[in-house]
Protein backbone atom coordinates (compact mmCIF):
# COMPACT_ATOMS: atom_id res chain seq x y z
CA UNK A 1 0.00 0.00 0.00
CA UNK A 2 1.48 3.70 -1.34
CA UNK A 3 0.70 6.61 0.81
CA UNK A 4 0.78 9.59 -0.73
CA UNK A 5 0.13 12.93 0.99
CA UNK A 6 -1.25 16.11 -0.73
CA UNK A 7 -0.25 19.25 1.22
CA UNK A 8 -2.44 22.14 -0.19
CA UNK A 9 -6.23 21.54 -1.21
CA UNK A 10 -6.70 24.89 -3.02
CA UNK A 11 -8.46 25.31 -6.31
CA UNK A 12 -5.54 24.13 -8.60
CA UNK A 13 -5.69 20.54 -6.88
CA UNK A 14 -9.47 19.82 -8.11
CA UNK A 15 -8.13 17.59 -11.09
CA UNK A 16 -5.20 16.22 -9.03
CA UNK A 17 -6.85 14.96 -6.15
CA UNK A 18 -9.71 13.71 -8.35
CA UNK A 19 -7.45 11.15 -10.32
CA UNK A 20 -5.55 10.52 -7.98
CA UNK A 21 -8.40 9.04 -5.98
CA UNK A 22 -9.87 7.42 -9.06
CA UNK A 23 -7.17 5.27 -9.43
CA UNK A 24 -6.26 4.62 -6.15
CA UNK A 25 -7.49 1.41 -5.56
CA UNK A 26 -6.37 -0.20 -8.91
CA UNK A 27 -2.72 0.86 -7.33
CA UNK A 28 -3.63 0.08 -4.09
CA UNK A 29 -2.68 3.88 -2.79
CA UNK A 30 -4.32 5.93 0.32
CA UNK A 31 -4.44 9.75 -0.49
CA UNK A 32 -4.11 12.08 2.54
CA UNK A 33 -5.14 15.53 1.49
CA UNK A 34 -4.13 18.61 4.19
CA UNK A 35 -5.20 21.89 4.58
CA UNK A 36 -4.91 24.41 7.09
CA UNK A 37 -8.33 25.13 6.32
CA UNK A 38 -9.70 20.98 7.06
CA UNK A 39 -13.31 21.92 4.85
CA UNK A 40 -11.72 22.68 1.87
CA UNK A 41 -9.53 19.02 2.46
CA UNK A 42 -12.98 17.03 2.96
CA UNK A 43 -14.37 18.84 -0.08
CA UNK A 44 -11.88 17.92 -1.92
CA UNK A 45 -11.82 14.30 -0.36
CA UNK A 46 -15.34 13.63 -0.53
CA UNK A 47 -15.49 11.01 1.69
CA UNK A 48 -14.04 8.32 -1.16
CA UNK A 49 -12.63 5.36 1.06
CA UNK A 50 -9.24 5.86 -0.11
CA UNK A 51 -8.79 9.20 1.06
CA UNK A 52 -8.48 11.08 4.09
CA UNK A 53 -8.80 14.50 5.48
CA UNK A 54 -6.25 16.24 7.77
CA UNK A 55 -5.92 20.07 9.34
CA UNK A 56 -2.21 20.62 8.84
CA UNK A 57 -0.10 23.62 9.30
CA UNK A 58 3.18 23.63 7.32
CA UNK A 59 4.65 26.13 9.70
CA UNK A 60 4.00 23.45 12.40
CA UNK A 61 7.51 22.03 12.12
CA UNK A 62 7.01 18.61 14.36
CA UNK A 63 3.46 18.14 12.58
CA UNK A 64 5.14 18.56 9.61
CA UNK A 65 8.04 16.19 9.84
CA UNK A 66 6.13 13.52 11.19
CA UNK A 67 3.44 13.48 8.79
CA UNK A 68 5.99 13.41 5.71
CA UNK A 69 7.96 10.56 7.69
CA UNK A 70 4.66 8.38 7.51
CA UNK A 71 4.09 8.99 3.92
CA UNK A 72 5.77 7.71 0.87
CA UNK A 73 5.49 10.22 -1.37
CA UNK A 74 4.57 13.98 -1.10
CA UNK A 75 2.53 16.38 -3.26
CA UNK A 76 3.22 19.60 -2.61
CA UNK A 77 0.38 22.00 -3.81
CA UNK A 78 1.46 24.81 -1.32
CA UNK A 79 2.41 28.17 -2.39
CA UNK A 80 5.98 27.76 -3.95
CA UNK A 81 7.72 29.96 -1.16
CA UNK A 82 6.59 26.80 1.56
CA UNK A 83 8.34 23.86 -0.50
CA UNK A 84 11.98 24.96 0.55
CA UNK A 85 11.10 22.98 4.39
CA UNK A 86 9.00 20.16 2.44
CA UNK A 87 11.74 19.01 0.50
CA UNK A 88 14.33 19.19 2.88
CA UNK A 89 12.56 16.96 5.00
CA UNK A 90 11.68 14.46 2.19
CA UNK A 91 15.64 14.19 1.57
CA UNK A 92 16.22 13.65 5.07
CA UNK A 93 13.59 10.56 5.17
CA UNK A 94 14.48 9.39 1.78
CA UNK A 95 10.94 10.05 0.44
CA UNK A 96 10.01 11.18 -3.47
CA UNK A 97 8.51 14.37 -3.59
CA UNK A 98 6.48 16.33 -6.82
CA UNK A 99 5.46 19.62 -7.09
CA UNK A 100 3.98 22.16 -10.17
CA UNK A 101 5.97 25.25 -9.16
CA UNK A 102 9.15 26.06 -11.04
CA UNK A 103 12.79 24.91 -9.65
CA UNK A 104 13.69 27.14 -6.57
CA UNK A 105 17.33 28.21 -4.91
CA UNK A 106 16.47 25.51 -2.36
CA UNK A 107 15.77 22.44 -3.84
CA UNK A 108 18.47 22.65 -6.63
CA UNK A 109 20.55 22.60 -3.27
CA UNK A 110 19.04 19.04 -2.68
CA UNK A 111 19.84 17.71 -6.00
CA UNK A 112 23.20 15.75 -4.96
CA UNK A 113 21.63 14.66 -1.92
CA UNK A 114 18.63 13.38 -3.38
CA UNK A 115 20.40 11.54 -6.35
CA UNK A 116 22.65 9.57 -3.51
CA UNK A 117 19.19 8.42 -2.39
CA UNK A 118 17.96 7.68 -5.02
CA UNK A 119 14.67 9.78 -4.61
CA UNK A 120 13.10 12.04 -7.23
CA UNK A 121 12.30 15.78 -6.76
CA UNK A 122 9.90 16.12 -9.54
CA UNK A 123 9.43 19.90 -10.28
CA UNK A 124 7.83 22.09 -13.06
CA UNK A 125 4.88 19.91 -14.07
CA UNK A 126 1.74 21.51 -13.99
CA UNK A 127 0.89 23.45 -16.82
CA UNK A 128 3.42 26.25 -17.52
CA UNK A 129 6.05 25.36 -16.29
CA UNK A 130 4.69 21.67 -16.89
CA UNK A 131 2.72 20.90 -20.09
CA UNK A 132 4.87 23.35 -22.01
CA UNK A 133 7.86 21.64 -21.28
CA UNK A 134 6.24 18.53 -22.44
CA UNK A 135 4.58 19.51 -25.51
CA UNK A 136 7.91 21.90 -26.55
CA UNK A 137 10.21 18.73 -25.98
CA UNK A 138 8.06 16.82 -28.36
CA UNK A 139 8.56 18.93 -31.11
CA UNK A 140 11.82 19.47 -31.02
CA UNK A 141 12.71 16.47 -30.66
CA UNK A 142 11.03 15.72 -33.55
CA UNK A 143 12.86 18.43 -35.47
CA UNK A 144 16.36 17.26 -34.69
CA UNK A 145 15.14 14.11 -35.52
CA UNK A 146 14.19 15.25 -39.13
CA UNK A 147 17.83 17.19 -39.45
CA UNK A 148 15.91 20.50 -38.49
CA UNK A 149 17.94 23.05 -36.33
CA UNK A 150 15.77 25.15 -34.42
CA UNK A 151 16.50 29.13 -35.01
CA UNK A 152 13.72 30.97 -32.84
CA UNK A 153 11.21 29.00 -30.49
CA UNK A 154 8.51 31.29 -28.05
CA UNK A 155 6.42 30.26 -26.24
CA UNK A 156 3.10 31.91 -24.59
CA UNK A 157 0.56 30.81 -21.90
CA UNK A 158 -2.16 32.11 -20.13
CA UNK A 159 -5.39 31.59 -18.05
CA UNK A 160 -7.78 33.55 -18.88
CA UNK A 161 -11.77 33.74 -18.67
CA UNK A 162 -13.70 32.15 -22.14
CA UNK A 163 -15.36 34.23 -24.44
CA UNK A 164 -19.00 33.07 -23.54
CA UNK A 165 -17.79 34.45 -19.82
CA UNK A 166 -16.03 37.20 -20.69
CA UNK A 167 -18.17 40.43 -19.56
CA UNK A 168 -15.64 42.80 -18.49
CA UNK A 169 -13.05 44.85 -20.95
CA UNK A 170 -10.17 43.69 -19.01
CA UNK A 171 -11.19 40.14 -20.24
CA UNK A 172 -10.03 38.66 -16.93
CA UNK A 173 -11.03 36.58 -13.98
CA UNK A 174 -9.02 34.83 -11.40
CA UNK A 175 -8.92 31.04 -11.67
CA UNK A 176 -5.98 31.05 -9.78
CA UNK A 177 -3.94 32.41 -6.99
CA UNK A 178 -4.92 36.23 -7.12
CA UNK A 179 -2.10 37.08 -5.31
CA UNK A 180 0.36 35.58 -8.06
CA UNK A 181 -1.79 38.01 -10.74
CA UNK A 182 -1.16 40.68 -8.74
CA UNK A 183 2.62 40.53 -8.11
CA UNK A 184 3.37 39.02 -11.39
CA UNK A 185 6.16 40.36 -13.57
CA UNK A 186 8.01 41.76 -10.37
CA UNK A 187 11.72 41.68 -11.39
CA UNK A 188 13.70 41.58 -14.55
CA UNK A 189 12.60 39.90 -17.68
CA UNK A 190 15.54 38.17 -19.61
CA UNK A 191 15.76 36.92 -22.89
CA UNK A 192 17.71 36.06 -26.27
CA UNK A 193 16.33 37.98 -29.72
CA UNK A 194 18.87 37.01 -32.73
CA UNK A 195 21.85 35.90 -30.13
CA UNK A 196 21.51 39.12 -28.04
CA UNK A 197 20.44 39.13 -24.34
CA UNK A 198 18.09 41.39 -23.60
CA UNK A 199 16.29 42.36 -20.37
CA UNK A 200 12.72 44.31 -19.42
CA UNK A 201 12.79 45.74 -16.00
CA UNK A 202 9.31 45.88 -14.03
CA UNK A 203 8.14 49.48 -15.27
CA UNK A 204 8.53 48.65 -18.86
CA UNK A 205 7.39 44.93 -19.14
CA UNK A 206 3.79 45.86 -19.50
CA UNK A 207 4.47 48.55 -22.28
CA UNK A 208 7.00 46.47 -24.44
CA UNK A 209 4.68 43.18 -25.53
CA UNK A 210 3.94 41.49 -28.41
CA UNK A 211 0.72 40.41 -29.87
CA UNK A 212 -0.21 37.06 -31.04
CA UNK A 213 -3.21 35.31 -32.44
CA UNK A 214 -4.60 32.29 -32.08
CA UNK A 215 -7.41 30.74 -34.68
CA UNK A 216 -11.25 31.76 -33.16
CA UNK A 217 -10.03 33.46 -30.27
CA UNK A 218 -8.61 36.45 -31.83
CA UNK A 219 -5.49 38.56 -30.76
CA UNK A 220 -3.87 38.26 -27.15
CA UNK A 221 -0.99 40.71 -25.48
CA UNK A 222 2.43 38.17 -24.87
CA UNK A 223 4.58 40.15 -22.22
CA UNK A 224 8.01 38.24 -21.33
CA UNK A 225 8.53 36.11 -18.25
CA UNK A 226 11.19 36.62 -15.61
CA UNK A 227 14.26 33.99 -17.43
CA UNK A 228 13.76 32.33 -20.43
CA UNK A 229 17.32 32.05 -20.68
CA UNK A 230 17.61 29.25 -18.21
CA UNK A 231 15.70 27.21 -20.52
CA UNK A 232 17.98 27.37 -23.01
CA UNK A 233 20.01 24.26 -21.50
CA UNK A 234 17.13 22.90 -20.42
CA UNK A 235 15.58 22.23 -24.00
CA UNK A 236 19.30 21.30 -25.26
CA UNK A 237 18.86 24.54 -27.82
CA UNK A 238 22.40 26.05 -27.45
CA UNK A 239 22.46 27.35 -30.66
CA UNK A 240 19.55 28.96 -30.37
CA UNK A 241 19.60 32.38 -31.80
CA UNK A 242 16.22 33.85 -30.46
CA UNK A 243 14.32 32.22 -27.14
CA UNK A 244 11.09 33.65 -25.11
CA UNK A 245 9.08 32.33 -22.83
CA UNK A 246 5.52 34.45 -21.83
CA UNK A 247 2.41 35.09 -20.56
CA UNK A 248 -0.72 35.72 -22.37
CA UNK A 249 -3.81 38.26 -21.40
CA UNK A 250 -6.46 39.54 -23.65
CA UNK A 251 -5.44 42.24 -25.90
CA UNK A 252 -5.80 45.52 -23.85
CA UNK A 253 -5.17 44.40 -20.78
CA UNK A 254 -1.75 45.47 -20.78
CA UNK A 255 -2.27 48.63 -21.63
CA UNK A 256 -4.92 48.67 -18.44
CA UNK A 257 -2.66 47.17 -15.94
CA UNK A 258 0.51 49.45 -17.21
CA UNK A 259 -1.28 52.17 -15.08
CA UNK A 260 -1.16 50.34 -11.66
CA UNK A 261 2.67 49.60 -12.55
CA UNK A 262 3.66 53.23 -13.50
CA UNK A 263 1.34 54.72 -10.36
CA UNK A 264 2.87 51.96 -7.89
CA UNK A 265 -0.27 50.39 -7.08
CA UNK A 266 1.26 46.77 -7.16
CA UNK A 267 3.99 47.77 -4.58
CA UNK A 268 3.71 44.87 -1.94
CA UNK A 269 6.61 46.33 0.05
CA UNK A 270 5.05 49.34 2.20
CA UNK A 271 1.87 48.98 4.50
CA UNK A 272 -0.59 51.70 4.09
CA UNK A 273 -2.37 52.38 7.87
CA UNK A 274 -5.85 53.18 8.16
CA UNK A 275 -6.22 52.07 4.53
CA UNK A 276 -9.88 51.97 6.10
CA UNK A 277 -10.32 55.53 6.25
CA UNK A 278 -9.48 55.89 2.16
CA UNK A 279 -11.82 55.16 -0.59
CA UNK A 280 -10.25 53.85 -3.88
CA UNK A 281 -10.47 57.32 -5.09
CA UNK A 282 -8.60 58.91 -2.81
CA UNK A 283 -6.24 55.93 -3.22
CA UNK A 284 -5.20 56.97 -6.69
CA UNK A 285 -5.39 60.23 -6.04
CA UNK A 286 -2.10 59.73 -3.09
CA UNK A 287 -0.04 58.25 -5.89
CA UNK A 288 -0.71 60.80 -8.15
CA UNK A 289 1.63 64.25 -8.42
CA UNK A 290 0.03 67.33 -6.88
CA UNK A 291 -1.67 68.93 -9.35
CA UNK A 292 -5.12 70.65 -10.26
CA UNK A 293 -8.39 69.05 -11.41
CA UNK A 294 -10.57 66.07 -11.44
CA UNK A 295 -8.93 62.98 -10.70
CA UNK A 296 -9.94 61.36 -14.56
CA UNK A 297 -7.91 64.73 -15.84
CA UNK A 298 -5.23 64.43 -13.41
CA UNK A 299 -5.09 60.44 -14.43
CA UNK A 300 -5.11 60.99 -18.27
CA UNK A 301 -2.64 63.40 -18.30
CA UNK A 302 -0.42 61.39 -15.91
CA UNK A 303 -0.36 58.59 -18.05
CA UNK A 304 0.00 60.55 -21.81
CA UNK A 305 0.43 58.89 -24.70
CA UNK A 306 -0.50 55.44 -23.10
CA UNK A 307 -4.14 56.35 -21.96
CA UNK A 308 -7.15 56.00 -24.28
CA UNK A 309 -10.67 55.02 -24.08
CA UNK A 310 -10.44 51.32 -23.54
CA UNK A 311 -8.11 51.65 -20.39
CA UNK A 312 -10.64 54.16 -19.10
CA UNK A 313 -13.17 51.83 -19.67
CA UNK A 314 -11.15 49.26 -17.57
CA UNK A 315 -10.76 51.78 -14.51
CA UNK A 316 -14.71 52.86 -14.52
CA UNK A 317 -15.22 49.06 -14.67
CA UNK A 318 -13.37 48.74 -11.55
CA UNK A 319 -15.21 51.93 -9.89
CA UNK A 320 -12.09 53.39 -9.25
CA UNK A 321 -13.71 57.02 -9.88
CA UNK A 322 -16.90 56.32 -8.00
CA UNK A 323 -15.60 56.30 -4.24
CA UNK A 324 -16.05 53.20 -3.54
CA UNK A 325 -14.63 52.29 0.06
CA UNK A 326 -11.35 50.60 1.03
CA UNK A 327 -12.67 47.14 2.92
CA UNK A 328 -9.40 46.36 4.69
CA UNK A 329 -7.92 48.30 7.54
CA UNK A 330 -4.42 47.83 6.61
CA UNK A 331 -2.41 46.51 3.81
CA UNK A 332 0.35 47.20 0.92
CA UNK A 333 -1.17 48.69 -1.92
CA UNK A 334 -0.45 45.83 -4.00
CA UNK A 335 -2.78 44.23 -0.98
CA UNK A 336 -5.52 46.53 -1.50
CA UNK A 337 -5.44 46.14 -4.91
CA UNK A 338 -6.07 42.99 -4.69
CA UNK A 339 -8.66 43.07 -2.52
CA UNK A 340 -10.89 45.16 -5.12
CA UNK A 341 -9.93 42.99 -7.94
CA UNK A 342 -10.53 39.42 -5.92
CA UNK A 343 -14.48 40.80 -5.93
CA UNK A 344 -14.48 42.67 -9.60
CA UNK A 345 -12.56 39.60 -11.10
CA UNK A 346 -14.31 36.63 -9.33
CA UNK A 347 -15.29 33.68 -11.44
CA UNK A 348 -18.86 33.12 -10.65
CA UNK A 349 -20.76 29.92 -10.37
CA UNK A 350 -21.43 29.17 -14.00
CA UNK A 351 -18.38 31.25 -15.30
CA UNK A 352 -15.91 29.01 -17.19
CA UNK A 353 -11.88 30.12 -17.09
CA UNK A 354 -9.94 29.22 -20.44
CA UNK A 355 -6.32 27.89 -20.65
CA UNK A 356 -4.48 29.25 -24.08
CA UNK A 357 -0.99 27.98 -24.97
CA UNK A 358 1.07 28.49 -28.19
CA UNK A 359 4.77 27.54 -29.00
CA UNK A 360 6.79 29.34 -32.06
CA UNK A 361 9.07 27.51 -33.36
CA UNK A 362 11.32 29.10 -36.65
CA UNK A 363 13.92 26.27 -38.28
CA UNK A 364 15.85 25.27 -40.74
CA UNK A 365 15.47 21.77 -42.48
CA UNK A 366 18.84 19.68 -43.64
CA UNK A 367 17.53 20.39 -47.15
CA UNK A 368 17.97 24.35 -46.16
CA UNK A 369 14.12 24.70 -45.92
CA UNK A 370 13.22 26.79 -43.88
CA UNK A 371 10.15 26.77 -42.01
CA UNK A 372 7.68 28.38 -39.17
CA UNK A 373 5.60 25.98 -36.98
CA UNK A 374 2.43 27.05 -34.72
CA UNK A 375 1.52 25.10 -32.19
CA UNK A 376 -1.77 25.56 -30.20
CA UNK A 377 -3.40 24.42 -27.43
CA UNK A 378 -7.07 25.86 -26.08
CA UNK A 379 -8.58 24.40 -22.83
CA UNK A 380 -12.68 25.06 -21.71
CA UNK A 381 -13.46 24.88 -18.14
CA UNK A 382 -16.29 23.30 -16.73
CA UNK A 383 -17.54 25.73 -14.15
CA UNK A 384 -16.37 27.71 -11.27
CA UNK A 385 -14.97 24.76 -9.34
CA UNK A 386 -14.10 22.46 -12.43
CA UNK A 387 -11.88 24.87 -14.23
CA UNK A 388 -9.14 24.38 -17.44
CA UNK A 389 -7.05 26.01 -14.73
CA UNK A 390 -6.89 22.70 -11.94
CA UNK A 391 -7.34 20.68 -15.26
CA UNK A 392 -4.43 21.27 -16.77
CA UNK A 393 -2.24 22.40 -13.34
CA UNK A 394 -3.32 19.03 -11.39
CA UNK A 395 -3.53 16.92 -14.16
CA UNK A 396 -0.43 16.09 -15.45
CA UNK A 397 1.06 16.58 -12.14
CA UNK A 398 -0.93 13.73 -11.01
CA UNK A 399 -0.44 11.35 -14.01
CA UNK A 400 3.97 11.90 -13.75
CA UNK A 401 2.80 10.62 -10.21
CA UNK A 402 1.30 7.67 -11.37
CA UNK A 403 3.81 6.82 -13.84
CA UNK A 404 6.49 7.00 -11.22
CA UNK A 405 4.85 4.69 -9.00
CA UNK A 406 3.77 2.70 -11.60
CA UNK A 407 7.68 2.28 -12.77
CA UNK A 408 6.95 3.85 -16.21
CA UNK A 409 10.48 6.09 -15.58
CA UNK A 410 12.66 5.58 -13.20
CA UNK A 411 14.95 8.67 -12.79
CA UNK A 412 16.41 10.60 -9.16
CA UNK A 413 17.36 14.29 -8.06
CA UNK A 414 15.84 17.37 -9.50
CA UNK A 415 13.47 16.34 -12.87
CA UNK A 416 11.32 18.43 -14.94
CA UNK A 417 9.19 16.85 -17.63
CA UNK A 418 11.97 17.50 -20.57
CA UNK A 419 13.02 14.04 -20.90
CA UNK A 420 11.15 11.35 -23.62
CA UNK A 421 10.49 9.10 -20.51
CA UNK A 422 8.48 11.34 -19.03
CA UNK A 423 6.44 13.41 -21.60
CA UNK A 424 6.06 10.64 -23.82
CA UNK A 425 3.52 8.79 -21.69
CA UNK A 426 2.33 12.48 -20.10
CA UNK A 427 1.35 13.91 -23.94
CA UNK A 428 -0.19 10.49 -24.83
CA UNK A 429 -2.63 10.03 -21.71
CA UNK A 430 -3.60 13.76 -21.85
CA UNK A 431 -5.23 13.41 -25.27
CA UNK A 432 -7.41 10.79 -23.82
CA UNK A 433 -8.48 14.03 -21.22
CA UNK A 434 -8.89 16.33 -24.53
CA UNK A 435 -5.97 18.56 -23.90
CA UNK A 436 -4.70 18.04 -27.06
CA UNK A 437 -2.26 20.27 -29.44
CA UNK A 438 -3.11 21.49 -33.03
CA UNK A 439 0.06 22.07 -34.74
CA UNK A 440 0.12 24.33 -37.93
CA UNK A 441 2.94 24.99 -40.91
CA UNK A 442 3.32 28.19 -42.02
Amino acid sequence: MTKILILGAGRSTVSLIDYLLKNSTTYSWKITVSDVDIKLAQEKVASHPNGTAISFDIKNDEKRRLIIHEHDFIISMLPAFMHGDVARDCVEFGKNMATASYVSGDMKALDNEAKRKNIILLNECGLDPGIDHASAMKLIDEIKHQGGEINSFKSYTGGLVAPESNDNPWGYKFSWNPRNVILAGQGTAQYLHEGELKFIPYNRLFTQHDVIEMDGYGKFDAYANRDSISYIDAYDLRNIKTMVRGTLRQDGYCKGWNVFVKLGLTDDSSIISHANKLTYTSLLASFLPPSNGNLRDRLKSFMGAAWDEQVEKQLDYLELFSDKKIELQEGTPAQLLQALLEEKWKLQETDKDMIVMQHQFEYTLANKTKQKLNSSLVVIGKDQNHTAMALTVGLPLAITVKNFLTKQFNLNGIQIPTKKEIYIPLLKELEEHKIIFSEKII
